[in-house]
């Protein structure tokens, strides 16, 4: 109910505030002058008497003596004291809906646990939110839109994710992870700054449409970027090299009998050669991350190091 009546007082505009101030203003100014004419007073006279009629002072020092100036002081009435009084209840509205936003932001609680921020609208959302849902993390999602066109397990926090406020009520420092997600660059820039002001040290993937925006989001410090230009061109181009690869990837990606982890290297394979590691470990051993970048260790076969990151492919254990 008070996400309805926030909506619907959401609607008033200042425009709609200046609009009948005018028209009032305009009012009492052709009361004035056509009270002055009708009742042979000054025209300041006339705009006083104006004044006072609309402002239900009334001191009764200036009153209408003829018809033609009741007629007047009638039309004034009718129309100057109703146009401020809802210019009063317009500002009273936009007063409310203010607060009431505020209480609906206080209202949001967010899941108790691992949680993942989803900060924009995208196609992708309903897809991604449900593999996170399997994989044991809760889903909050900042978008402009109804809850009604996200799926229902997911946390929705209505709002733009450009505006500061919405992303701090997501939490972003104690989440998981946030993932800047939308059909517009534009706002996945400005998310990127709002993310990084409200919580420089939350880890951000974002994802972005062309390569230009996601290499000036690894300029804003977001360490991992997809840019579906180039993860299309890669894979459109490595599909006519192996017409299997595409199948690959997906039966890897897209296989709930599978699961991509990225573990820290254990103290046993510090120092080893990570193509040894990788005939050892169990699964499929994809590469090791050291600094933000990623090895193959296909062309080289680096020797891992503390703090060092390993990625690979494990089969799903199967749920009782």
């Amino acid at each position: 109910m008070l996400t309805i009546l926030a909506m619907l007082l959401g609607k008033v505009t200042r425009s709609q505030i200046v609009t009948v101030v005018l028209l009032g203003v305009l009012a009492v100014i052709a009361g004035g002058v056509a009270f002055a004419l009708a009742e042979h007073v000054a025209v300041w006279t006339g705009l006083y008497w104006a004044v006072t009629t609309a402002t239900t002072v009334g001191y009764g020092d200036v009153s209408p003596h003829n018809g033609a100036g009741r007629i007047i002081a009638v039309a004034v009435m009718l129309t100057a004291i109703p146009l401020f009084g809802a210019a009063f209840a317009l500002l009273a509205a936009i007063a409310t809906s203010t607060r009431l936003n505020r209480l609906l932001k206080m209202q949001h609680h967010l899941p108790p646990g691992r949680y993942v921020v989803l900060l924009g609208m995208h196609p992708t959302i309903p897809l991604v939110s449900r593999q996170l849902k399997s994989a044991g993390y809760e889903v909050v999602v900042a978008a402009d839109v109804e809850s009604s066109a996200l799926p229902s397990h997911v946390h929705h926090i209505p709002g733009s994710p450009s505006d500061e406020g919405i992303v701090r009520a997501t939490k972003p420092e104690a989440a998981e992870a946030v993932l800047l997600i939308s059909q517009d660059d534009g706002e996945v820039l400005v998310t990127a700054v709002l993310v990084r002001h409200v919580a420089p040290e939350a880890p951000v993937i974002a994802l972005a449409q062309s390569a230009a925006v996601a290499h000036a989001l690894s300029d804003l410090g977001v360490r991992r970027t997809v840019s579906t230009e180039e993860l299309l061109g890669h894979a459109l181009a490595k599909s006519l090299e192996a017409p299997h690869a595409g199948d690959v990837l997906m039966r890897l990606i897209d296989d709930d009998g599978y699961r991509l982890t990225e573990t820290p290297v254990a103290e046993e394979f510090i120092g080893s050669k990570l193509r040894a590691v990788r005939a050892e470990m169990d699964g499929l051993l994809l590469g090791m991350v050291r600094d933000g970048k990623v090895t193959i260790g296909i062309r080289e076969n680096p020797t891992l190091q503390a703090g060092d990151s390993l990625v690979k492919v494990a089969a799903e254990s199967k749920k009782s």
